[in-house]
């Protein structure tokens, strides 16, 4: 049987976005009026076909179902404990209080500058603030559990007194339970739940939010010639068997985001297709969190106007992931993409 894949594009934005639903032209992508779209893509592994939504009823009666099946998912409201994604996306801040990150590693360990950090974070409007004690760039070793904590339980414990959405980046379980413990509430697992037998049972015990990540490989060994049959559709897979999975194992709640995990085990090539079609993922459900910030691909694509930040190509494709309705932006600059955010909001969605 031909499997089938819908996503959602076309999009219109602002005062133009709401008149088109008015008139039943476009459909709202989210529950949110700002953002909607008039044609579904419909994908297989051997073809793909867009879509008019008013030229939907007159599909096969399979794929007319399942596009209809997809499209409640794309267009519902999503609720998610302590987050509002209408004003999206929010932001994410990385702190790495690592050694060896690949983009920041030690420059929040000395005393107190971390905190510091996530003052100035706060002021910069960041949402979410992702607190983590294991560098995964590409190459990295594993880290002793005991390292890890030891690395991140002080600012846990000084920071949860501030009332923020704190996110906590770990693969452990042992990990997992003591940050829980200090109030985070978020768990953010780069591998994807695989990593550690024991996280699932750790989630479900305290009904903790968390994020499903996409990585083929681990840290040590992703970037070694990765290999995909269809990278969209078999990262999509992944994230449908993850959920039926965790759904199997009795985690019930829908406080889940979903991260394709761009640059990790991935090529240029890959990358390129994920943000590119990134809108697909709309259709499971759940919120989407990318992450593209000072990313290898930037440095890929630009060749001589490559910089040490990245900034100009982590602004942009974090604005492309803006215009195909991304809920969540996992940001090293938080203050420079949230400047970048309001001026193109305020020329795209008046």
């Amino acid at each position: 049987m031909i499997k089938y894949y819908t996503r959602a594009c076309n999009f219109y934005y602002g005062s133009a976005s709401k008149e088109k639903i008015k008139k039943k032209l476009s459909l709202p992508l989210n529950g949110n009026s700002l953002i909607s779209f008039d044609n579904i893509e419909i994908i297989s592994r051997k073809l793909k076909k867009k879509i008019h939504i008013k030229e939907i009823k007159n599909q096969k009666f399979n794929i007319r179902n399942k596009i209809k099946k997809d499209l409640k998912l794309i267009i519902k409201k999503k609720k998610f404990k302590g987050l509002n994604f209408l004003n999206f996306p929010l932001l994410m801040g990385v702190i790495n209080l690592t050694p060896d990150s690949f983009s920041d590693g030690g420059k929040f360990n000395k005393k107190n500058s971390v905190l510091k950090y996530i003052d100035y974070l706060i002021k910069k409007e960041c949402t979410i603030i992702d607190i983590g004690g294991e560098s995964t760039r590409p190459g990295a070793k594993d880290v002793n559990k005991l390292v890890e904590w030891k690395r991140i339980r002080e600012t846990l414990k000084k920071i949860k007194k501030l009332n923020k959405f704190i996110s906590l980046d770990t693969r452990k379980s042992w990990i997992m339970e003591k940050g829980i413990k200090s109030r985070i509430n978020l768990i953010n697992d780069v591998s994807g739940l695989k990593y550690d037998p024991e996280t699932v049972n750790v989630l479900k015990k305290y009904k903790t939010s968390f994020v499903i990540h996409h990585m083929k490989g681990t840290p040590k060994n992703m970037q070694k010639n990765p290999k995909y049959k269809n990278v969209l559709l078999d990262i999509y897979d992944f994230f449908e068997n993850q959920i039926k999975k965790i759904r199997s194992l009795g985690i019930k709640h829908n406080n889940i985001i979903l991260d394709p995990g761009i640059g990790f085990g991935k090529n240029l090539k890959h990358n390129m297709i994920l943000i590119n079609n990134i809108s697909i993922f709309h259709s499971l459900g759940f919120p989407i969190m990318l992450g593209t910030s000072r990313k290898r691909f930037i440095k890929d694509l630009s060749g001589k106007n490559d910089s040490k930040e990245r900034l100009g190509g982590t602004i942009s494709s974090s604005l492309y992931a803006m215009t195909q309705g991304i809920q969540i932006l996992r940001i090293h600059d938080v203050n420079e993409v949230n400047q970048s955010i309001k001026v193109f909001k305020s020329l795209i969605f008046k």
